[in-house]
């Protein structure tokens, strides 16, 4: 025998498999929705235990209009992909097509008698323009989502930084606009009163209902809270929806979507108008909750306060962002003003907390990238790449989304 027929034969090397990290134990469906069910009935009730005119009740009705901001501007940068740093020219939008249509700016319309539709109350007997608020929704909604596809339409070849690019631009102009639009006059009346703002707006006028006023907040909070409802509905069914794979596809590789037949153009413009609308809804919402609309209220650093809680809560998760909102926004309303603000007073320095919100922002956004990169709730499939790698999608899909078909 040779010396090669002699030696032993080696044992071929086990297939190794790709490094996986421990996944975290997923609660079951009945689980899931017990658990929804309970944050949802826990608040609505809410208001019930807290002062009608208090503080805290006053920062909750914020954070749920901040909810359906995110959850609009989730659908533009979570479910398609396009990074949007303008999103506060859509609450400005919502905003002034509430004051314009409810409030005295247009006070000589009419003769001086004013154009009142469906009003009751002081608001009834006031010159300008007065409708009621689900009329004045509409038109927001109208207004924004042909906004939101007018910023569309110059990002259809844009990619990446390119199109954060033209959605700052969009968002800058239409801040300017706001502040310098008591320059700008047409048919005897100014696009904007400017710094001075439009005040006051009138309040939410309901159906078989009292005029909203400024001393009880109970109603304020839960008609913010039937819109979070209402765009939470608007957001699941999107998401499982034909449109919704489209988007997720396009986000994914936008290359292999259009080759498999989704149209691009028609599928971002869906989705800067949906996600504008939801802006306006609220923008309206806040400008009669806020009794006045003014041009300081829309800065770049609105937009990317908004980014901020849809990036803390999970790119595309939709209960991710609900739960990045609030939590943003209490410690923006509550947390920093009311309990840390005299913290740096504490210890012998001479400023106020307030001066550092947005550097606490960055902070905590630095720390979720390094410890929690996929956000506090994240989407299944955005996890899934962030911990364990694309080729797991193949073996656990249990809440990916099925590729489009064409």
């Amino acid at each position: 025998m040779t010396g090669d027929a002699a030696a032993p034969r080696r044992a071929p090397a086990p297939v190794r498999g790709p490094r996986t990290r421990p996944r975290a134990p997923k609660l079951p469906r009945r689980a899931r929705v017990g658990l929804a069910a309970a944050a949802l009935l826990g608040g609505a009730i809410l208001p019930l235990f807290l002062a009608s005119g208090g503080g805290l009740i006053e920062d909750a009705t914020l954070a749920l209009a901040y909810v359906v901001m995110a959850l609009g501007l989730n659908i533009i940068v979570g479910f398609a992909g396009l990074l949007d740093l303008g999103y506060v020219a859509f609450f400005a939008i919502g905003a002034y097509t509430m004051g314009y249509f409810g409030s005295l700016f247009h006070i000589n319309v009419n003769g001086g008698e004013g154009i009142h539709v469906l009003v009751s109350g002081v608001a009834a007997e006031l010159p300008g323009i007065h409708l009621n608020f689900l009329l004045i929704v509409v038109l927001a909604i109208i207004a924004t989502t042909i906004a939101g596809m007018l910023i569309g339409l110059p990002t259809l070849r844009l990619r990446g930084d390119y199109i954060a690019i033209v959605t700052l631009a969009f968002g800058e102009i239409v801040g300017r606009i706001a502040i310098n639009g008591d320059e700008i006059t047409g048919f005897g009346t100014k696009l904007t009163n400017g710094r001075q703002g439009i005040t006051p707006v009138d309040k939410i006028d309901l159906p078989f209902l009292d005029p909203f006023t400024a001393l009880n907040l109970r109603p304020w909070y839960w008609v913010a809270f039937v819109m979070v409802l209402l765009v939470l509905f608007v957001n699941f069914r999107l998401r499982d929806s034909r449109l919704g794979r489209a988007w997720i596809a396009l986000r994914e590789d936008e290359v292999a979507a259009v080759s498999m037949g989704v149209p691009a153009v028609k599928t971002k413009l869906l989705a800067y108008g949906t996600g504008a609308a939801f802006g306006g809804i609220s923008g309206a919402f806040l400008g009669s909750y806020l009794n006045t609309v003014n041009a300081d209220q829309f800065q770049f650093s609105f937009s990317i306060f908004i980014l901020a809680m849809v990036i803390l809560g999970g790119l595309g998760s939709i209960w991710g962002v609900v739960v990045g909102a609030i939590a943003l926004s209490f410690i923006n309303n509550y947390l920093i003003p009311d309990v840390l603000n005299n913290v740096p007073a504490r210890i012998g320095l001479d400023f106020d907390l307030t001066q550092l919100s947005f550097g606490i922002f960055g902070f905590l956004l630095v720390i979720m990238m390094v410890l929690r990169p996929e956000g506090l709730i994240p989407e299944r499939r955005r996890q899934l790449e962030l911990q364990e790698g694309i080729e797991d999608l193949a073996v656990d899909g249990d809440d990916v989304q099925p590729a489009v078909r064409p």
